[in-house]
């Protein structure tokens, strides 16, 4: 299989030259073990509490445990071990160095009031989620995180990957977990089936007691029909048949396990008129268009989903052109009881930018029409854009551009 150059890579040593714990989260099989073996020093052990012998002595016995293995420590699923987190905190008060235990964690809904009690202001933690599209082609190191300027526009120029239609829907199709977006021969159904059973729901049923696997798998696939759009709480729960507070506990499950991102519209003091709903997209889009069942990417193209899967694919490029950095971005919708809508707004440096996700090869002016409802927020608006299929990059307007989905 091919080895790709991970983003996060330099953040993570980065940051193990100021903090004493580092914790890498995401769902499972994004590369978290990976990305910590190839950037570890030499004379760095591992340990995975996948094993259960070293889980069991991990639970019973955590200062046994850090005793058998010392730093430089990699700990692998450290969620299954919470009891580790007192021991380290006591370890690495005293001996103040910098970069000690590199933990990994599949469940940062499991290890965050833990985590947050012992060990604040000695851990960094940093996200991962599946491959970019400027990791696989070998140009994230050069790209800042997005925002639709004419420096990010004229840096991105030089190194980019096709908008071609059926090219991005077989990236969307396939999926970012690396074990399938870089090995052409893998089964992708047999993939993702079995990735649903042997990491969601046993991770789900071990760590959060849900009793009703049969509705939980109904709560997936209604997840995933539903990326894109706003969360209706109460229509979901009509489809997968459980009550509303079970569909906002298990969707919480799912955001912070980092398998969907829920998109916060925008708001401040000035009008009250704005949709307080947030919208909701999976992350991953070829797990979302495995359980939303459909069987090529020619079929997802021309599907009803089409422009949804497309807008998530967007989206998650965007995020992970910010997390790959260890940064957390400030993003945003804008939707107001006027039917105005802005697909995503960046808010950097008291700076507004308006972003559209169409899909479409030739944007007019009129994609960006509601950009101007931001003047009633009397906030200073940046350039816009709208993110498309085209090839190249066009001006709109004076403000506004059309940029590939290719650049992102």
């Amino acid at each position: 299989m091919q080895h790709i150059h991970r983003t996060l890579a330099e953040t993570l040593k980065s940051v193990s030259t100021v903090f004493s714990v580092v914790l890498v989260t995401g769902p499972r099989q994004v590369g978290k073990t990976t990305l910590l073996r190839d950037c570890a020093e030499p004379g760095r052990s591992y340990v995975s509490l996948d094993d259960l012998d070293q889980r069991t002595l991990a639970q019973t016995d955590p200062a046994l445990f850090l005793q058998l293995h010392k730093p430089p420590l990699i700990i692998d699923e450290v969620q299954y071990a919470p009891q580790l987190f007192s021991v380290i905190k006591s370890l690495v008060d005293q001996t103040q160095t910098r970069g000690q235990y590199w933990l990994t964690g599949s469940q940062k809904f499991h290890l965050m009031h833990g985590i947050s009690e012992t060990l604040a202001g000695r851990i960094a933690i940093l996200d991962l989620i599946g491959l970019s599209q400027a990791e696989r082609d070998d140009r994230a190191a050069d790209q800042a995180p997005f925002t639709p300027t004419r420096g990010w526009l004229e840096a991105a120029r030089t190194k980019t990957s096709s908008s071609a239609v059926m090219d991005v829907y077989r990236t969307i199709w396939t999926g970012s977990f690396p074990a399938i977006a870089l090995n052409p021969d893998m089964p992708r159904d047999i993939f993702y089936s079995s990735y649903i059973q042997t990491y969601i729901q046993r991770d789900v049923r071990d760590l959060t007691r849900v009793g009703n696997e049969i509705a939980f798998a109904r709560f997936l696939r209604a997840v995933a029909a539903r990326t894109g759009q706003l969360i209706n709480y109460a229509d979901m729960a009509r489809d997968v048949d459980v009550d509303q507070k079970t569909i906002k506990a298990w969707l919480s499950i799912l955001e912070t396990s980092g398998l969907v991102f829920m998109l916060q519209p925008y708001h401040n003091n000035i009008t009250n008129r704005l949709v307080k709903t947030p919208k909701l997209y999976f992350l991953d889009t070829g797990l979302c268009a495995y359980l939303t069942q459909w069987s090529t990417p020619e079929a997802l193209e021309a599907g009803a989903m089409s422009g949804a899967i497309l807008e998530t694919y967007m989206m998650a490029e965007i995020l992970k052109s910010y997390w790959n950095r260890g940064k957390a971005g400030h993003f945003y919708f804008y939707r107001d009881r006027d039917q105005k809508e802005i697909d995503l707004i960046i808010s950097q440096d008291g700076m507004l930018y308006p972003i559209e996700f169409k899909k479409t090869m030739t944007p007019s002016l009129g994609a960006s029409k509601n950009f101007a409802a931001l003047e009633a927020l009397k906030q200073p608006v940046g350039d816009g854009c709208v993110l498309c299929l085209k090839d190249a990059d066009i001006p709109l307007s004076k403000s506004v551009w059309a940029i590939p989905v290719g650049y992102l």
